[in-house]
């Protein structure tokens, strides 16, 4: 027997979702409605509303079995006008398959290991650092710590031999752009209405829109570069070189608009998100000593006095299994949309065209029918037999389905290679009680992290 789908999912009126929200932040009251209401629910906004989807099966649906009744519709304009413009993350249709296609080459696992170099040389460079911070005691903010590193690493990658003061400068712009666009997302004011946050934003954009036209302008002006790393070569091209290389099935180049766009869209999604996690990492171990504990012995029998390689990886699963425990935990991206382009169906519910679907791995990684204990940080959830014997979706840190984030191999590289060489010398502690997180666009800790960087040898 058929069941016919209930008209709308349940859900408080209005006016007692933005008073949760007021009172609990966005997190708190979207966990709180999902205790009371089931997997599926209908967050009512004022003059909008959305449906919120938890359950492992309906990320499935929205993801890849109806995959073509969702796309990145209008809760993207927000971050295709002010952020990312045609890039990858916000694009959508045809272009969107053409530009991953294109890109899709440059982010595999043999593609990305050429920059595990560039990651090692950073994470050296931020041992130095820690070695005065650990002597003179020093307490300092975790997320910033990671933020300067991860920069770094995704400046140098995309554009080489970047200096120091223009990753400094274009970090610090990007992020007033990122900022800018949160706030977008919420009540704001027209654009034309003079803020001082408006004038901060317009200056941030064309800072980088010119130093990045202005990169892009010099490089087509020479021959394109072998893009090819023969083995033992010294040189490893860019991410824009390869991104200039690239060529669709027609023979075309991206125009100087859309290297542009991709430029930063990867510094946006490979810089802040990386960061928030490897924060996040060090948080985690400093309140589970036994995990810490665990880590370090793997450290140190892998690696006695030396410090890894690349090739040092494959002999620390432990060490990849906390961080995607911190990604179960703390996802730097909680939530997610996808908007319906025709009727469509989620949880046995009926959705309408142009109904904004939000997934959330905060959430779908804390469900207790998938997890046990889901509070208890235990990266034992990620041998190879339970990652192979859990649902596919019960996961999604980086998304699923042909949409799935195609930086994770990226980012699970860049995160396993600094833990390693950090966690090897370092213990960092917590400098109060352990942290609250919010949703501010991206999980951020309440307070910052406050920590106290400590010499393990």
């Amino acid at each position: 027997m058929t069941m016919t789908p209930a008209a709308a999912p349940p859900g408080p009126n209005p006016v007692l979702s933005l008073a949760g929200i007021a009172r609990h932040g966005f997190l708190g009251q979207t966990g709180r409605m999902w205790r009371e209401h089931g997997d599926t629910f209908e967050l009512r906004l004022g003059i909008g509303s959305l449906v919120m989807a938890i359950h492992p099966d309906d990320v499935r649906e929205v993801s890849l079995t109806q995959r073509r009744s969702f796309d990145k519709r209008r809760s993207y304009d927000g971050a295709r006008k002010y952020l990312v413009g045609d890039g990858l993350v916000a694009s959508t249709g045809e272009l969107w398959r053409r530009q991953r296609k294109l890109m899709a080459p440059l982010f595999t696992p043999r593609g990305i290991q050429h920059y595990a170099q560039t990651f090692l040389e950073d994470a050296h460079r931020l041992e130095e650092r820690w070695d005065g911070l650990a002597a003179s005691g020093e307490v300092v903010e975790m997320g910033a710590e990671m933020m300067e590193l991860t920069a770094s690493i995704i400046v140098r990658t995309m554009f080489g031999t970047a200096a120091a003061a223009d990753i400094g400068r274009l970090k610090q712009h990007v992020e007033t752009m990122i900022r800018y666009t949160t706030r977008r997302m919420g009540p704001h004011l027209p654009d034309w209405v003079p803020t001082p946050a408006g004038r901060a934003y317009r200056v941030a954009r064309d800072e980088v829109h010119g130093y990045l036209e202005g990169i892009i302008a010099q490089r087509q002006a020479v021959p394109t570069p072998d893009v090819t790393v023969p083995t033992g070569s010294p040189h490893v091209p860019d991410l824009l070189d390869r991104l200039m290389a690239a060529r669709d099935d027609e023979g075309r180049p991206m125009s100087a608009k859309l290297l542009r766009d991709e430029s930063i869209t990867v510094f946006f999604a490979g810089h802040e998100t990386t960061a928030r996690t490897l924060a996040a990492t060090w948080a985690a171990l400093a309140a589970n000593p036994e995990v810490a504990a665990r880590l370090h012995a793997e450290l140190d029998d892998v690696l006695g006095d030396r410090p890894p390689t690349v090739e040092d990886l494959r002999r620390l699963p432990y060490t990849l299994q906390v961080i995607k425990e911190v990604l179960r935990l703390y996802p730097a991206a909680p939530f997610y949309v996808r908007d319906a382009v025709g009727p469509a169906r989620v949880g046995g519910y009926e959705v309408a065209e142009g109904t904004p679907v939000m997934l959330s791995p905060y959430y779908t990684h804390r469900h207790p029918d998938f997890w046990e204990d889901p509070e208890r940080f235990d990266p034992d959830r990620f041998t190879p037999a339970a990652e192979a014997a859990r649902h596919p979706q019960a996961y999604h840190p980086f998304a699923t389905g042909e949409r799935v984030c195609i930086g994770n191999h990226f980012a699970l590289l860049e995160s396993h290679l600094l833990l390693a060489v950090l966690a090897r010398r370092f213990a960092p502690a917590l400098v109060g009680g352990p942290p609250r997180w919010a949703m501010e666009g991206v999980l951020v800790p309440v307070g910052g992290l406050p920590m106290r960087v400590l010499a393990r040898h």
